[in-house]
């Protein structure tokens, strides 16, 4: 049963709430994925009808499929993923190719993955900063044969090594993971004020910092796979406030997910949707003044 603190974020936020607490308490919100690496594999899944923001290299699978277990997926044909993971990340589609590409927060290498079949960067580093998370990164890459650097270094390491450098960066930032639940999956403290706003202040020094690494006119998506305003929206907002060079972006293909939480555009997924879209999160995509030079 969802504690008081989910209830009160349901109420608050969640365009039903009713709908939203029976998605967390049921657990079963997850909907696999599978983004293809090639183009001459012939898919053996069934899969679901494409959202508009879904890419062409990724499937969504339908209801029984389980793509872990095939042996495409050793082989690394595909990487499995949650279907809310597209949506956050498919907000790369369509920007430059090429270029340098940063995941400041890459394990277990999703991001990183889409990061590389949406924009074939030049050079493309994954860095993860909690070194016990190096294995499934690497492990990933190697077997998916993306051709990263992996690094482990804080943000502002990376911030003075490759500073004004990339073209695209991103920050899947850590979060309180409150859809974790809709999968169903524990995280206790998940909604508690304390966890949230410690969350929230992680996620601005991050960002604060990874911001330093953009190029001129360079991209910054940042998303989280949680609910609250508090890491989401506002967190933005602060970020805006703070570099007013930088300037949130639309995302035509997620028009019907426009956050109303915020005057800016940001874009929200909620696991209670009817429409098998995974277990919700966040995403926004701001892009720094100037003009983009070839880095």
């Amino acid at each position: 049963m969802p504690n008081k603190y989910a209830r009160k974020l349901a109420a608050k936020l969640a365009p039903d709430p009713a709908a939203f607490l029976a998605a967390l308490e049921a657990g079963k919100s997850a909907r696999p994925a599978v983004l293809w690496l090639g183009e001459s594999v012939e898919s053996p899944f069934e899969s679901l009808p494409p959202p508009p923001w879904q890419p062409a290299f990724v499937e969504a699978m339908a209801d029984g499929e389980r793509p872990g277990r095939n042996p495409l997926h050793d082989q690394g044909a595909y990487y499995c993923l949650d279907l809310s993971s597209v949506f956050e990340a498919s907000a790369l589609c369509g920007l430059p190719s090429g270029g340098t590409v940063v995941d400041v927060c890459a394990a277990p290498g999703g991001k990183t993955i889409f990061a590389h079949r949406a924009l074939a960067p030049e050079r493309l580093i994954a860095n993860e900063v909690i070194g016990k998370r190096l294995g499934p990164l690497t492990g990933n890459l190697r077997r998916c044969q993306v051709p990263a650097e992996t690094r482990c270094a804080d943000p502002s390491v990376l911030a003075t090594e490759l500073a004004g450098q990339a073209r695209v960066v991103l920050v899947d930032a850590p979060c309180s993971g409150q859809s974790l639940l809709a999968r169903g999956q524990d995280n206790p403290g998940a909604f508690h004020p304390v966890n949230v706003n410690s969350c929230a202040n992680r996620q601005k020094r991050i960002l604060a910092e990874s911001v330093g690494l953009l190029a001129p006119g360079g991209f910054l998506l940042y998303s989280t796979c949680t609910y609250a305003t508090e890491e989401n929206e506002e967190v933005v907002a602060w970020l805006l406030s703070r570099f007013p060079e930088l300037m949130a972006q639309e995302l035509p293909s997620h028009a019907a997910h426009r956050s109303p939480h915020a005057s800016f555009p940001s874009y929200r997924l909620w696991p209670d949707e009817g429409r098998g879209f995974g277990a919700g999160g966040f995403v926004a995509l701001l892009q720094l003044s100037g003009i983009q030079k070839c880095v």
